[in-house]
């Protein structure tokens, strides 16, 4: 009796303990963002939203849960451009779960990864062979928005919302690379080359312009001294005509003075390497005698010039 009664105690506490556990297996939660599966007898019952559920134990059951967050799926691509590149083009999609569809989500669809990734891999290897490398890299924004068309329409009668996608990354092969690198460089280099022949052109026109207005400045500036040296020689000889010297004696005079005027200058200066020819101590004498005798030459020339005219006018 002892033994029996022993085991009825066991039993009763097993009774006991499997109907609280059964009592607190009605309870349960469901968390934020996220919405609960409830099934009945192994057929769908409802869904619970989040906070403190109850269900009915053994008999309904919660056989999922469904996300309701924005999710990210990274797709890596290799396909080949029209040029014949071949690119690894990395798509990111952004979805999510509608809250009004989470049974189309949960029954209709097992596994949502893999469906698409399988469109973006369509959708990709559709359009990029029909661009260039180059137009890849430039048009990768309509890239995205073809494989966000094709998704949205093909998730969407499966609960899911398609939010945003992305090309993130474009890696030609490693050869073609280079090879662009190497035509980008060149490039740079014919453009700086083209900017420093500029600058040079314009600094060769801007001396070749000093210059020119240098000399210019400088042979107005010879033409200013001649026709200052004229004039003061002019006021010299009128001066000197005024004490009854001819202008021929004048001009010799003048001729000597500016000639020991020159050897003065020279003189004082101590680095000069200039050499006057003749430079004897008759040279001044030497040079007035010559001045002299060719003055009365030309002038015995024009005198008989004359008389030659004069008597070939009178002949009849």
């Amino acid at each position: 009796m002892q033994i029996f009664g022993s085991l009825v105690s066991v039993f009763l506490f097993i009774i006991v303990c499997g109907f609280i556990l059964t009592f607190l297996g009605a309870f349960f939660t469901v968390k934020q963002q996220t919405t609960a599966v409830i099934e009945r007898f192994g057929k769908f019952n409802c869904i619970r939203q989040a906070g403190f559920n109850l269900k009915i134990p053994i008999i309904d059951k919660v056989v999922g849960r469904v996300n309701l967050k924005i999710q990210q799926l990274d797709v890596m691509i290799e396909t080949k451009t029209k040029d014949n590149v071949f690119v690894k083009i990395k798509v990111s999609v952004q979805y999510m779960v509608m809250e009004n569809a989470v049974y189309d989500a949960f029954y209709k669809l097992q596994n949502p990864h893999s469906q698409i990734t399988s469109y973006v891999f369509d959708v990709v290897r559709a359009e990029v062979p029909k661009l260039r490398l180059d137009d890849v890299f430039e048009r990768k924004d309509d890239i995205a928005i073809a494989v966000k068309g094709e998704l949205q329409e093909a998730m969407l009668s499966y609960g899911y919302s398609i939010v945003k996608t992305l090309v993130t990354d474009i890696d030609p092969d490693e050869q073609v690379k280079h090879a662009m690198n190497r035509i980008n460089s060149a490039e740079r280099e014919k453009i700086a080359a083209e900017y420093e022949a500029e600058a040079e052109r314009i600094k060769i026109v801007a001396k070749a312009r000093a210059e020119a207005e240098s000399k210019q400045l400088q042979g107005k500036g010879i033409a200013d001294q001649r026709r200052e040296i004229a004039k003061g020689l002019e006021e010299s000889v009128k001066v000197l005509n005024g004490v009854n010297i001819n202008s021929q004696e004048a001009s010799s005079l003048i001729v000597v003075t500016q000639h020991y005027d020159t050897l003065s200058t020279i003189g004082s200066n101590s680095r000069s390497n200039l050499i006057l020819l003749p430079n004897t101590p008759n040279a001044a004498s030497d040079m007035l005698t010559n001045m002299i005798s060719s003055f009365y030459a030309t002038q015995n020339i024009n005198d008989e010039s004359k008389i030659d005219k004069y008597f070939s006018q009178k002949k009849p």
